[in-house]
């Protein structure tokens, strides 16, 4: 099994797919939707720059200092203090917000497959949207072979490691952004569409007034980032000494923006030209859009464009929370082989997932993971190398590889400014019950 990645593109290309998800094509139109436009924009985008700079880099330098993921580098960070039994512990929180939201997640393009498949066949061109969507998003059991297709065609793709994550997000990102470039374009010709661009690129400065728009956007640059104490991990892992980290990861944070932005530019301009909520979450993908695809011509080739670029965001994003999971408990556990683990991982998420296909059910588990898992997670994470692990240490690892010197500034962001964000985002998150 190829365990570094060959080349820095291919890594910049498989954490940019891990980064890109769900959280870009409807989370953040939602998001920016219901947040006043391009004042959520603006805000957004310096957490963006913020926790590019500093999180994300840290998650890529401890993975590449362990030369391994979660388990592996919790463990190497407090072993740092002499507290590697806790660390061993504490690395097992974030993991397990991996798994958790690969098995919602996977429910999700399941979603996304069967809509593809109905806009091949033509059939979603002629259905009540609403109903469509509601026949099977509050049924049981309703998306059962699109599901298993997902889970195991998506560990087929993590066969050989970092070698087969690289060659398949090389050609499925690209594929993602030339397929929503092109929805982007068609859209733009829709009557009605520059009131939606209006709405993007207005600030409505009042909004910055409203202390939760920022926390909203900095929940969404949080986790659109995928700085979760655990997915990106692994990724710097297989990273060679030669590359420069904190590039790579404003790399990975302006490719994650730019799918984010072409997925709002499709979303709010579609919208707006037929009159219909910007707002809508879940609905806005399968309700909303395909209303409007109905109504386009050549609506289905549109719609089989959406669901695939769709599905390809998804897939890379699922590849991380399985690798990281499987890397993990390969390392801890050495004598469990690649093949035998990811057999375990599709039985784990099919089977745990398969009941709960109903939205009911996958609603309420992600947005349970989403408050209480994943913020603690990345509270630990945030701590465990700005508090924990040696400063000499993080910085040696930061700086191989790196044309540029980061010193005390670098480190003192990391530890004085996204350390406390981070907890407040938790604090938010567990006092007001609110998923980012």
């Amino acid at each position: 099994m190829e365990r570094n990645f060959k080349t820095r593109w291919g890594f910049i290309i498989a954490c940019v797919g891990s980064a890109v998800g769900m959280a870009n094509v409807w989370g953040f139109p939602y998001k920016l939707g219901s947040n006043g436009g391009a004042a959520f924009l603006i805000v957004y985008l310096f957490f963006i720059a913020l926790f590019s700079y500093v999180a994300l880099s840290a998650e890529y330098a401890i993975g590449r200092r362990a030369k391994t993921g979660t388990l592996g580098s919790y463990e190497y960070a407090w072993k740092s203090r002499n507290l590697g039994k806790v660390g061993k512990i504490l690395g097992w929180l974030p993991l397990a917000g991996s798994m958790c939201i690969a098995i919602g997640y996977a429910v999700i393009i399941a979603y996304v497959f069967k809509a593809l498949f109905q806009a091949l066949t033509g059939s979603l061109m002629n259905v009540d949207t609403n109903t469509w969507f509601e026949s099977f998003a509050l049924s049981d059991y309703s998306v059962v072979p699109f599901h298993f297709i997902i889970v195991v065609g998506t560990l087929l793709t993590l066969f050989f490691g970092a070698k087969s994550i690289e060659k398949t997000n090389k050609i499925m990102m690209p594929l993602f952004f030339i397929l929503f470039a092109i929805l982007a374009v068609r859209v733009a010709t829709l009557d009605g569409a520059f009131a939606g661009y209006k709405f993007l690129f207005t600030p409505e400065w009042s909004k910055l007034k409203d202390p939760m728009v920022w926390i909203s956007a900095m929940g969404q640059a949080f986790f659109s980032l995928s700085i979760t104490g655990s997915g990106m991990i692994v990724y710097g892992a297989y990273l060679s000494k030669k590359e420069d980290i904190v590039d790579s990861a404003k790399k990975t944070a302006f490719f994650d923006t730019i799918a984010a932005m072409v997925a709002a530019l499709v979303m709010i301009p579609a919208v707006f030209a037929y009159h219909m909520d910007q707002a809508a979450g879940p609905k806005l993908l399968f309700v909303t859009l395909p209303k409007i695809l109905q109504d386009m011509p050549g609506g289905q080739i549109f719609a089989i464009i959406l669901f695939t670029a769709v599905i390809f965001g998804g897939i890379t994003s699922l590849q991380n929370m399985f690798e990281a999971v499987a890397e993990s408990i390969m390392h801890k556990f050495p004598q469990i082989k690649r093949i035998p683990m990811l057999i375990i991982l599709c039985v784990i998420c099919f089977g745990v997932g398969v009941n709960m296909e109903a939205i009911s059910s996958w609603g309420p588990w992600m947005d349970y993971v989403s408050i209480y898992i994943i913020p603690i997670g990345a509270v630990i994470g945030a701590i465990s190398w700005f508090w924990i692990l040696k400063k000499g240490e993080l910085l040696d690892e930061i700086n191989t590889g790196s044309k540029t010197h980061y010193g005390n500034l670098w480190y003192n962001i990391g530890r004085f400014v996204y350390v406390p964000l981070a907890l407040v985002l938790c604090i938010v998150a567990l006092s007001m019950k609110i998923a980012f």
